[in-house]
């Protein structure tokens, strides 16, 4: 895999320079996402979200361009930054907290990543 064109530091597209704040999010499996996700303040998932769900249009055109099965380097870590939205859409949409309410000490572990 190599990178399409110009990449910003950490690797994202460069039309996606505006989320370079939020690289830290591009994490490969979802227990490191969703651990990030319970390590993370409520203002910062915030900010993370406010920043990128307005561009999930332009970020999904943008990685539907190539086939999921040989995404360039560059894409795959929007996508990767993608699945991070995912993991924290439903705390800030619903919840507004990181933990899953009145869960308890339930767990899940995923057993199955997206093939990319």
């Amino acid at each position: 895999m190599t990178m399409t064109a110009e990449t910003t530091a950490s690797g994202l597209p460069a039309a996606f320079a505006d989320l370079e704040p939020f690289a830290g999010w591009i994490l490969e499996t979802q227990p490191e996402r969703y651990g990030r996700r319970l390590s993370t303040s409520m203002a910062e998932m915030q900010a993370f979200y406010d920043a990128a769900f307005p561009r999930l249009p332009e970020i999904l055109a943008h990685c539907n361009v190539f086939p999921i099965d040989d995404l360039p380097d560059d894409v795959k870590k929007l996508m990767l930054l993608v699945f991070s939205l995912v993991e924290v859409s439903f705390p800030v949409e619903i919840w507004k907290q990181g933990r899953v309410p009145d869960s308890g000490a339930a767990a899940m572990d995923c057993v199955l990543e997206p093939p990319l």
